[in-house]
């Protein structure tokens, strides 16, 4: 008798099997920076991958105060300065967590967070990173920043590396319905980045990311009303069509065809990972199960809890829409 088959399990590695990155984070997190300091010199001018370590780096030091000692250690050392801002934006946002959804963040704490961005970008001219720090903490700013002050930050992101995924994104949130903008605006942009993203360019998932803001946001707008209605003998609201409509499914498309069809052939890097689950998951709820399938054979078993998160358990979804594809 055949042994029996192991049953298939989802990795959620937030580091996306870039072992590097798992150990200079571990380092950060008992105090030592050393590690770290190597590790983004040796990441050097590779932006995508440098911001997705930056990135992960910064939340793992926003507990402790591993990069202040890096800083005092190293003064003249902009790795440190640019970790160093990216931690303090992260420790902004958990601060502004802790107090609640609809709580008013000092103004001057968000202030601190952006001028030690600005000294980033001083002391490291050819970074991208500080301008996507700086694009994400002005959604804490009540009513926003200045557009021009705004635009501004984007010119000199898109200047050092046009084709930023996370620095979209940031944008993307800042418009949405959310923040400080609407869902026809976070779309616009999400869909005039991809329409100018050159082929094998991750920036029209960009679109995918859009329609999982706009779900999570009607869908908790609309959690109230599914008590009520629960509570009244009704049914819950169905989202299905969300995912399913024509432009939905047309979009999912564009997007395989546009960034999968124009990838060069090689390994799926690990900053490509958080953005493949996006598309995946979007595939999976338009009911495109070809494109699924050929998601699922690149992704293995490199899950990420966003977005599964937002339509329900991670893992469950990841193996059931997994095992009805049937990659090889």
């Amino acid at each position: 008798m055949a042994a029996a088959r192991r049953r298939f399990e989802p990795v959620f590695d937030p580091d996306s099997g870039d072992r590097a990155l798992t150990e200079a984070r571990h380092d950060i997190v008992i105090g030592r920076w050393q590690g770290v300091r190597d590790l983004l010199h040796a990441t050097g001018e590779d932006w995508p991958r440098r911001t997705h370590r930056v990135r992960l780096l910064a939340h793992a030091a926003a507990g402790s105060s591993a990069v202040e000692s890096w800083r005092a250690a190293e003064p003249g050392n902009p790795d440190a300065a640019v970790l160093r801002a990216a931690t303090e934006v992260v420790r902004v946002f958990d601060e502004a967590i802790a107090a609640g959804r609809g709580a008013a963040v000092d103004p001057a704490r968000v202030d601190v967070a952006v001028m030690v961005c600005l000294g980033a970008a001083e002391a490291a001219p050819a970074d991208p990173m500080p301008w996507v720090s700086l694009l994400t903490v002005a959604r804490l700013y009540e009513g926003g920043v200045g557009r021009r002050r705004l635009h501004g930050w984007w010119d000199e992101l898109r200047h050092r590396d046009p084709g930023s995924i996370e620095g979209h994104v940031q944008l993307l949130r800042y418009w949405s319905a959310r923040w400080h903008g609407t869902h026809g605006a976070m779309y616009d942009i999400a869909r005039d980045a991809a329409g100018a993203a050159p082929p094998g360019s991750p920036l029209p998932v960009l679109v995918q990311i859009a329609r999982v803001e706009e779900f999570r946001y009607v869908a908790e707008g609309a959690l109230g009303r599914r008590h009520r209605a629960a509570s009244a003998g009704g049914s819950a609201p169905d989202f299905g069509q969300h995912w399913k409509h024509e432009l939905a499914v047309s979009e999912v498309r564009r997007t395989w065809e546009r960034w999968i069809g124009g990838r060069e052939n090689g390994p799926v890097l690990p900053e490509e990972i958080p953005e493949l689950n996006y598309l995946t998951h979007a595939a999976c709820y338009a009911g495109e199960t070809e494109l699924a399938r050929g998601l699922f054979g690149m992704l293995g078993a490199r899950a990420a809890r966003v977005p599964w998160s937002y339509t329900g358990d991670p893992a469950e979804q990841f193996v059931r829409f997994r095992t009805a594809t049937g990659p090889e």
